[in-house]
């Protein structure tokens, strides 16, 4: 232990400069190449003034607008100093400071205050997944993102992306299509080597008319974990269904796919639908379902008669019963059933909403793959309103999320395809 102290004392790491020190204080950050063909950004004319904004935009490279961790929701401007003219250098624009080799220009005077006493303690450099990261953003258009910046965009979701807390990805557009590949982590700062990138097994499939999301994995954890992490979700599991630590770990490894289809009428505008591949958990997931019955019965609904539609490859027996909780006023709420196929595993069906028929899932899912139809998501208002406008407007958006599942890197690629470019 001596040697590595004494080493660090003699040959400390260098300190973080320009884009990599910002990286500490950026809850988002995004990269984008000068393009001066085109019109000057409206962000460069709000901070730095029409004339400057003219004279900086012509000069080639990257610049990057991010968003403070502890800013007012309006973001920060940055770009190359060397982009400056010597009298540009000399009468800066309000609330702007230099950064190393960057110009930092804030939203209003506070933000430039604050982040200005940040930067000023010292940081050292980045390891791990920080620094591919930062490659990214100094070389090619990135986004950079931590867990407020993720919190911010997903709103109530974000507890379901917990293993995509930290991570960068970098975009890449080819005709009506944004192609893009990165990584994450589930815990901020980790210092950990990279995977070799991953691609969606079932990105040449398009997702049916009748489903709006669909989203697989091997093992329920990847989605559940931010919410199973948390006390006040566990212990009311615990107090009210009989859910401790040992049926946790039947659900957190049970693979999935789950599925969001538009329902036409009645009180819900989509189903939501989770099949399970329980395998040889059977039992115990018959356990998990028998013991939410009484608290469900207690809360003041009933377990109405089968639906007369239901498959015929539904199991009705008393080992795997099938359940369709109504309210008082007879409305299905959800419920679950078993499916079976020749020579499978029976897999179990738990819904919320109606009970629909629809597209069988893609099918298995070795990685986390997630698929989506965020247009018609939109036209419901089902999707984040914090989310890009690129995005809500895309006819399709595809993930996979490679990597070990007890490991906290996930290798990403994807892309987002319209019907046509804007």
């Amino acid at each position: 232990m001596i040697l590595p102290a004494l080493s660090l004392s003699l040959f400390p790491r260098p300190r973080a400069q320009g884009l990599e020190r910002l990286l500490g204080h950026a809850s988002l950050l995004q990269s984008f190449p000068v393009q001066p063909r085109l019109a000057t950004p409206p962000l460069w004319n709000q901070l730095l003034g029409p004339q400057l904004a003219n004279q900086a935009w012509n000069r080639p490279g990257l610049w990057w607008q991010f968003w403070a961790e502890h800013g007012n929701g309006q973001p920060f401007l940055a770009i190359s100093w060397a982009a400056l003219s010597s009298q540009a250098q000399r009468q800066l624009p309000a609330n702007s400071l230099r950064v190393d080799d960057l110009l930092v220009v804030a939203p209003d005077p506070l933000s430039q205050k604050l982040l200005g006493g940040e930067l000023r303690t010292k940081q050292r450099r980045g390891r791990g997944l920080d620094q591919r990261c930062l490659g990214r953003l100094q070389q090619q258009q990135s986004v950079y993102w931590r867990p407020a910046g993720l919190g911010a965009l997903l709103g109530p979701m974000a507890p379901l992306l917990q293993r995509f807390q930290q991570g960068c990805m970098s975009f890449e557009l080819q005709g009506n299509q944004l192609l893009f590949s990165g990584e994450s982590t589930a815990t901020e700062g980790l210092w950990v080597d990279g995977l070799r990138a991953s691609s969606p097994s079932n990105s040449s499939q398009p997702l049916d008319a009748k489903v709006l999301l669909e989203m697989g994995g091997p093992g329920l954890g990847i989605l559940l974990d931010g919410l199973l992490n948390r006390q006040l979700v566990r212990q009311p599991l615990q107090d009210r269904y009989g859910i401790g630590a040992s049926q946790l770990a039947v659900i957190r490894k049970t693979p999935f796919v789950l599925q969001l289809r538009p329902v036409a009428k009645g009180p819900f505008q989509a189903a939501l639908q989770l099949h399970l591949a329980v395998g040889n958990q059977r039992r115990a997931w018959a356990e998990i379902l028998q013991g939410l019955r009484q608290p469900l019965l207690a809360q003041g609904l009933s377990d109405g008669p089968a639906v007369p539609s239901a498959p015929a490859a539904t199991i009705r027996s008393t080992a795997l019963p099938a359940a369709q909780w109504r309210n008082g006023d007879g409305v299905l709420l959800g419920g679950w059933r078993w499916l079976v196929q020749a020579g499978r595993d029976p897999e179990l069906l738990v819904f919320l909403g109606p009970d629909q028929a629809g597209p069988d899932p893609a099918g298995s899912y070795t990685q986390t793959e997630l698929r989506l139809r965020p247009a018609a998501l939109a036209r419901l208002n089902l999707l984040p309103p914090d989310l890009p406008g690129a995005v809500q407007r895309s006819v399709q958006l595809e993930l996979a999320a490679g990597g070990v599942p007890s490991q906290p890197l996930s290798q990403l690629s994807g892309r987002l395809q319209w019907d046509r470019l804007r």
